[in-house]
């Protein structure tokens, strides 16, 4: 997916001002938010903690034996029957991707929900290669109808209203008006089921890979993950390295959290652990499941005081407690991951001069930290983000103020002349003010400045004017 991050101001400003979405992102973001602190909490405080210290500690504890929990996963899966190949980047992950499907003479392709799928673009290098890609989750459905992005790690179409939704399937699949949700979504499922029926490899993307027991971790609410895996002859899952972990004590505790902090559920409708292709003995399954393990700028970022990010559930409560996604929602941050830890994830995997507004794109309240179910201090590296702009100079518009405050700070005479400007420019304009000043006048009344500063009153003194 093409990086936008840099106009993050501009589409910030474009998604305030459109109704519809305050009114999707504001409501469904809120939902989720009172939901999970009701499934998290709901026996007590002390358990809701304790259950995300134990999630803490299976990250932590992953992400200190990555290297070596990679080999041990490599190990297991192929002793189970996978196909297990490694992507460098998005590139190499997408030309595998076409290569199998070119060995299975495949046309149609069903996908389960994915967010590294987004992140590498697959569904638009497939299409070019003339294959069909069908998005079988329902939010993902609808947002591919619509030709657009997801807006949200877990609810991809929360910007969108019903209203919205019911127009995109009357014009994109002829469906008759009806304002019934429970009648769209019925809709929706008859026009899938032929792809799930005739399709000729699903693909999905892998919540843990579980190195103990060589297994793949999925978990969702809608049947069609489940249909993706297990229908067409070959599956193929695309997963990132970081989402190794030990054992199935850690995949118990970490599905929890996860469902509780994404959904406000105590567990998914669906949670699979895949154990490899269908046996002999099985009368359905694929004939052969691939595992693609991508790296995908993630082993820059391994090591580094921003390690911790890799820790990431893909949860998205961060997102759901953040005011300013909340504000301008997912799309506004121009890549695939919005809020927060899009806010971070952003600038490591595709670069900080490609992204230099979103480390400001925060309020650093602290929410985000708060309802993280692995407590990734989020707040902090956003800081360090801001340090590494101004230390690296790449945002050299921070330099060049800086620089010049210094400059007038040091100097009495620029010191003294600017202070007599600011005073005069006041009285000019009013609260009419210019470039920045002028965002903050547009709602604000701009502090009027002393008739005279500290040093011209001192001065007065010493001359005995002043009484």
């Amino acid at each position: 997916m093409q990086v936008n991050s840099n106009n993050f101001v501009s589409l910030a400003e474009i998604a305030i001002h459109n109704p519809e979405l305050q009114d999707a992102v504001s409501d469904g973001t809120r939902r989720a938010y009172d939901k999970r602190a009701n499934s998290m909490f709901a026996d007590s405080n002390e358990q809701g903690e304790a259950m995300r210290h134990q999630a803490f500690e299976a990250k932590r504890r992953a992400l200190r034996n990555l290297p070596d929990l990679l080999e041990k996963a490599e190990s297991n899966l192929l002793s189970n029957g996978f196909k297990v190949l490694w992507a460098v980047d998005a590139d190499e992950a997408n030309r595998q991707v076409q290569a199998i499907l070119k060995d299975h003479e495949a046309s149609t392709v069903i996908k389960s929900k994915s967010m590294l799928t987004e992140e590498i673009g697959l569904n638009h290098i497939l299409e070019d290669s003339d294959i069909r890609v069908v998005e079988t989750d329902l939010g993902e459905y609808i947002i591919q109808l619509n030709n657009e992005p997801p807006s949200h790690i877990v609810a991809p179409v929360i910007h969108k209203t019903k209203a919205e939704i019911r127009d995109i399937f009357i014009r994109e699949i002829n469906m008759e008006y009806t304002d019934d949700a429970g009648e769209m979504v019925a809709y929706a499922r008859k026009m899938l089921r032929r792809d799930f029926l005739n399709a000729d490899v699903g693909i999905s993307g892998g919540n843990f890979i579980i190195a103990e027991t060589g297994s793949l971790g999925l978990v969702m609410n809608e049947g069609n993950g489940r249909m993706c895996t297990t229908m067409p002859n070959v599956h193929i899952a695309l997963v990132g390295i970081e989402k190794v972990i030990e054992n199935l004590e850690d995949y118990a505790t970490l599905d929890q959290v996860l469902t509780r902090s994404g959904t406000g559920q105590n567990l998914t409708v669906y949670t699979n652990i895949i154990n490899g292709p269908s046996r002999e003995s099985e009368v359905d399954g694929p004939d052969e499941v691939y595992v693609i393990f991508v790296d995908n700028g993630r082993s820059e970022v391994y090591g580094t005081k921003y390690t911790e990010a890799l820790s990431c559930i893909r949860c998205g409560a961060c997102q759901n407690a953040c005011p300013v996604y909340r504000s301008v929602g997912g799309h506004a941050y121009g890549w695939v991951y919005g809020g927060p830890i899009g806010a971070v994830l952003t600038p490591l995997y595709t670069g900080l001069e490609n992204a230099t507004p979103l480390p400001h794109a925060s309020s650093l309240c602290g929410s985000c930290k708060q309802v993280c179910p692995v407590d990734i201090d989020l707040p902090r590296m956003l800081l360090d983000l801001r340090y590494d702009l101004v230390h690296e100079k790449v945002d050299n518009k921070w330099q060049l103020g800086l620089r010049g405050w210094a400059m007038g700070m040091q100097s009495p005479l620029l010191y003294g002349m600017g202070a007599k400007a600011a005073r005069m420019g006041q009285k000019l304009m009013g609260d009419n003010m210019p470039g920045v000043l002028g965002n903050w006048t547009e709602y604000r009344d701009f502090p009027d400045f002393a008739p005279k500063s500290f040093h011209e009153m001192w001065q007065d003194r010493q001359k005995g004017k002043l009484q």
